[in-house]
């Protein structure tokens, strides 16, 4: 699944989405942020005809890293993973990893419902999600998309465990400076971690469609995005 990555200069972990289940290739595609894209990553991006990028990061991390645009004239919907603001949620906020994912599973609802709605529209593909470096948020979001259009949980996972690859953490943390200016370490994904996300949704909405439902997203939206992802 290696040949998944596309060379985008100044993107991190780009790569196409598609070819597992029924997703097809070339219809929507995942990364890290666009904040240091190249003039040459600008004119790739235009080769693929990329419509829509849905940005899950937090206001603050786009004030603070705007994506770069030269010229692309693709729709940009931010549709943040995780709430604005600590104090919207009643439970501690994660410090790690482990309580991330299924922290993200009980927040990123209406998220997800957006990206469901917004995919299920005629015209927005091609269409890119990404996050920071296309690894948590993004890794739990397309994994979602990946999931509804009937790919195994062993295809999904191997492909989550790809940004391990893109990122060079299959040699191990590397340190990193966050939006706020902390000094932080991003470490590998595991299979595990993904597992706690969906388990929480499995558990609590029986499936994703009914999770979706909880957030509003209708049968209609779901049989539309199968069938604009669809081969």
């Amino acid at each position: 699944m290696t040949d998944a990555f596309i060379d985008i200069p100044g993107v991190r972990n780009f790569r196409d989405a598609g070819g597992i289940g029924a997703l097809r290739r070339g219809v929507l595609y995942r990364s890290g942020s666009f904040h240091t894209l190249t003039d040459e990553g600008a004119r790739r991006l235009k080769a693929l005809g990329l419509r829509t990028v849905l940005d899950l990061r937090s206001p603050v991390e786009l004030e603070v890293w705007p994506d770069l645009r030269h010229g692309l004239d693709h729709e940009a919907l931010n549709l943040p993973t995780l709430p604005a603001n600590r104090e919207d949620v009643d439970q501690p906020w994660p410090e790690d990893q482990a309580a991330l994912y299924p922290f993200m599973a009980q927040t990123a609802g209406p998220s997800l419902a957006a990206v469901v709605r917004r995919l299920a529209v005629p015209g927005a593909l091609p269409a890119l999600v990404h996050c920071a470096v296309g690894k948590d948020r993004t890794g739990l979001t397309i994994a979602v998309l990946q999931s509804l259009l009937g790919a195994s949980e062993a295809d999904v996972t191997a492909d989550f465990l790809l940004s391990n690859v893109g990122l060079g953490l299959d040699r191990g943390p590397t340190p990193y400076v966050d939006e706020t200016g902390t000094e932080r370490v991003s470490r590998p994904v595991t299979a595990e971690l993904l597992a706690s996300a969906l388990g929480w949704i499995h558990t609590r909405h029986s499936s994703l469609p009914a999770y979706l439902r909880a957030h509003g997203v209708t049968d209609e939206e779901l049989t539309a995005l199968r069938t604009n992802l669809s081969a």
